[in-house]
Order: C-alpha cells, then sequence, then structure tokens
C-alpha cells in the first residue's frame, strides 16, 4: 500500500456554494425560457388588438343630410357706398346655421342678401329704413346693444330693421318664428356696422 509523496497536495473538499449555484441555474434557465415565450405570445395578441388597420364594429346609421333648397329670390335695393363699405365685415361673420336653421342660396343683385331655412329667414344689409320708423311712432327693441324697429303688418312675415346703424340692416323672420335669430345677429351687427344716433322721422300732418 503506497502513501501520497507529502508534496502532493490533496485535493480539495467539493464547495456547497457552488453546487447550490448549478442547481439554481439548471432550475432557472428553463424558467426564463417559458416567460420569454409567454411574453412574445401575448405581446403579439396584444399587438394584433391594437393594429391600426383593424376595422371596428360601428352600430348605428348615419343621419341624412339636409335636402338641397333651391335659390330664394331676393329683393334688394341698389348698394350704397356705405353699404360697400360696411357690409363686407357683416356678411363675413355670418353663422352657417341661424336658430338651428342651415343656410340656403339666394338669388340676388346684392351680395349683401343671406337666408337660412324654409320658410326661410332672410338678412339684407343695405336695405332701405323702415317706413314705419317715426318719432311718437310705435316703439323699437333693444337687443345686445342694437336698436331694432319691428314691423309686424304683415301676418306671415316680420320685418326687423336696425336703426341706429350707418347702413340699415333688415332681416324677415316668418310670424311662426321667435325672435331667436335677431337676438343672435344682434351682436355681429353691432360690431360690424357703425353706430349712428337714431334719427325717425316725424310723423306726417
Amino acid at each position: 500500500m503506497s502513501t501520497p509523496a507529502p508534496d502532493q497536495a490533496a485535493p480539495p473538499p467539493p464547495d456547497p456554494l457552488r453546487r447550490a449555484a448549478l442547481i439554481a441555474t439548471a432550475v432557472l434557465v428553463p424558467l426564463v425560457v417559458v416567460l420569454l415565450v409567454l411574453v412574445n405570445v401575448v405581446g403579439r395578441g396584444t399587438e394584433a388588438e391594437e393594429e391600426p388597420d383593424a376595422v371596428a364594429e360601428i352600430s348605428g346609421t348615419s343621419s341624412a343630410p339636409r335636402a338641397e333648397l333651391p335659390a330664394l329670390p331676393v329683393d334688394t335695393p341698389d348698394i350704397t357706398p356705405e353699404a360697400d363699405l360696411a357690409c363686407p365685415a357683416l356678411m363675413s361673420q355670418l353663422p352657417l346655421e341661424l336658430a338651428e336653421e342651415t343656410s340656403r342660396r339666394v338669388d340676388s343683385d346684392s351680395p349683401f342678401a343671406y337666408a337660412w331655412g324654409d320658410p326661410a329667414t332672410v338678412l339684407i344689409c343695405g336695405a332701405e329704413p323702415p317706413a314705419g320708423y317715426a318719432v311718437g311712432g310705435p316703439p323699437t327693441l333693444l337687443v345686445s346693444g342694437v336698436e331694432w324697429f319691428v314691423d309686424t303688418t304683415d301676418p306671415d312675415v316680420y320685418v326687423w330693421t336696425t336703426v341706429d346703424r350707418n347702413v340699415p340692416v333688415q332681416v324677415r323672420v316668418p310670424a311662426s318664428s321667435d325672435s331667436a335669430a335677431p337676438t343672435a345677429l344682434s351682436p355681429l351687427i353691432a360690431g360690424a356696422i357703425p353706430y349712428v344716433e337714431p334719427t325717425p322721422a316725424p310723423l306726417p300732418d
């Protein structure tokens, strides 16, 4: 029986920490692989749900467009130099919808006419001064800083005309409507048409 030489070192004892690390690695590697596979599958599912080209299911129907109304004939007076200067500022601000009525085309010799709905509400910038506006005559209405004379002699149409602007603005409203249209237009008129002191005509003798 031989004995090891005295200068030959004995092999080191096994390291328990290294053994534990090897076991942990053997367990973790498959677990990481499984997690990567799950993330890849779930990620693809999420991307598919967020795909921008996907078609969404929409229920219901869209509202039908308003029927095209024919051009409305509108009689207008001759365009004065005052109207030519002041009216474009007002016309450029008129809304496409007024008192829940949509604008419509007009057939007029003046570009300063506009209309909404059917029966129509009609605006004319550069209208004639109201014939019935006189000292001691029917009272006027002040709406948002604009003074209106309202002619109700026609049972079908009420005619609102400004009396405190350097260019009269007339709004013809169906008698079945309320004052929503002149009320909504008053701030636009006040900002676009210069103010002048109202000068009613004297009553005839």
